[in-house]
């Protein structure tokens, strides 16, 4: 056909259209999903597979469909040129159109053989009413809603190619916006190991990378510079102006929505003591929602069996009553530490000293985006994770949730919790993790004086 391909194209190619032993296609039932990229070439891949397809098959049927009508009306142009190729082109339909019809708001490409290739948008319900089709592709696969699978893939069981039907997302990572739980779960499932039938293939950069550094464009994006050069690149770099976004489209970073569960629920449900008790050590820990809308004070500390524990001491919507409780709190009992991010703007310096703002507690401080936040949430992570946990929770509702929509962002060349979503509320698992941070933490300010005669007595 005169089409070469890079590499990397090879390679999706050849998985792709893998088979087993049986003849069928490997991604038969899971379908090829490919999350890269803007300008690195996914659309003339995936474009040149169908061709060749319909070419080799008789009769094949295709579905290409994207959210837009634009888009979709972008891509039948450009798979004009394509299929106008000189050693492609006898292959198509003979007749006034030389098989591509583009009339009465039918976009199609006609082969000799009875193949075809239709194009339409979602958002205007193409894809419902079909029947025996073979292939399907969904093109900006980020913005792909269950309702439109239910119209669409049903269309494929009546597939009679001998290899099987064959269905393909690719897209970009979604924006907080986007409706890409679809295109979100695929890749969870894929990178949480349990996909054993589908094709999953992701370019991006690191999560930690500098958008202006042009080795991770490179790491993104395998045609870069060679077919997608500089310009095309700068380009994008100056237009979208929003970090993120240039992150999402040129870079393939996901948000933090699209990866995994940092702490799995069947791990997290091994470290859970109902009975649990610190004894020694205790640790509060104050952490605010973005927002201020909601604020959790946690608690850490060591029991008599040596382990560590953590737990959420209390949570209420705002931040007016935190200081006045942390105060009673430190009052009563003799603290190993009270922790504070010192993003949340409840500490005040007085006389060279951080103190708990309006109160007399001194506060060891946090830093929010530094190696302290990034320290507290690999403690966690570690003493959970290990074969036997070495802390426990006492399987608290309010912990639990948050862990579950709790996710990772890069920091100081490690990790720190973020947000699933805008949402969620992860305020009970960083006030439960610099909780035990502070606990472990020798170097930490006193919270209040010594009393002359020591006695010690939990009751909180």
């Amino acid at each position: 056909m005169g089409v070469s391909f890079d590499s990397w194209q090879h390679g999706i190619g050849s998985v792709a259209l893998g088979k087993r032993k049986d003849g069928k296609y490997a991604a038969t039932v899971g379908g090829v999903v490919l999350s890269i990229p803007r300008q690195v070439g996914k659309t003339f891949l995936v474009g040149m597979i169908i061709i060749a397809l319909c070419v080799l098959f008789p009769n094949l049927t295709v579905l290409w469909t994207a959210h837009r009508t634009r888009t979709s009306t972008m891509t039948f142009t450009t798979m004009q040129g394509m299929v106008r190729k000189k050693k492609i082109r006898p292959h198509l339909a003979v007749d006034r159109s030389d098989g591509i019809r583009a009339t009465n708001g039918e976009q199609e490409i006609r082969f000799k053989n009875g193949s075809r290739i239709m194009f339409g948008a979602r958002e205007a319900g193409f894809g419902r009413g079909f029947d025996a089709v073979d292939v399907e592709v969904f093109d900006e696969a980020q913005i792909l809603t269950e309702k439109a699978l239910e119209d669409m893939v049903p269309a494929t069981n009546a597939s009679k190619q001998p290899s099987g039907a064959l269905l393909f997302f690719m897209g970009t990572p979604p924006r907080p916006a986007d409706p890409g739980e679809e295109f979100t779960n695929r890749r969870l499932k894929a990178i949480g190991g349990k996909a054993r039938n589908m094709v999953y293939v992701e370019f991006s950069a690191d999560d930690d990378a500098d958008p202006d550094d042009h080795s991770q464009w490179e790491k993104a994006n395998p045609s870069y510079p060679s077919r997608t050069p500089l310009e095309s690149m700068q380009r994008m770099r100056e237009q979208l102006t929003d970090d993120d976004s240039f992150r999402r489209e040129a870079m393939g970073i996901w948000d933090a929505a699209g990866t995994p569960e940092v702490i799995d629920a069947a791990s997290w449900a091994r470290a859970a003591d109902p009975a649990s008790m610190p004894v020694e050590r205790l640790t509060l820990a104050i952490d605010v929602a973005p927002d201020r809308r909601v604020a959790s004070v946690a608690l850490a500390g060591r029991r008599a069996d040596g382990l560590w524990h953590v737990e959420l001491d209390d949570q209420k919507k705002g931040t007016d009553w935190v200081a006045s409780w942390v105060a009673d709190r430190a009052a009563r009992n003799q603290l190993h530490a009270v922790v504070v991010d010192e993003m949340t703007g409840l500490v005040e310096e007085r006389r060279g000293r951080n103190y708990l703002r309006g109160t007399d507690v001194v506060v060891t401080l946090a830093a929010a985006e530094g190696r302290d936040m990034a320290i507290a949430s690999g403690q966690l992570f570690d003493a959970v994770m290990v074969a036997e946990p070495l802390v426990r929770h006492t399987d608290q509702p309010q912990l639990n949730v948050a862990l579950s929509v709790a996710r990772k962002r890069p920091l100081a060349g490690a990790w720190a919790w973020n947000r699933k979503d805008e949402v969620s509320d992860i305020t009970p698992v960083v006030s439960a993790t610099l909780a035990l941070w502070g606990a472990r933490k020798d170097d930490v300010e006193r919270p209040m004086r010594r009393r002359a005669i020591e006695r010690t007595a939990v009751i909180l």
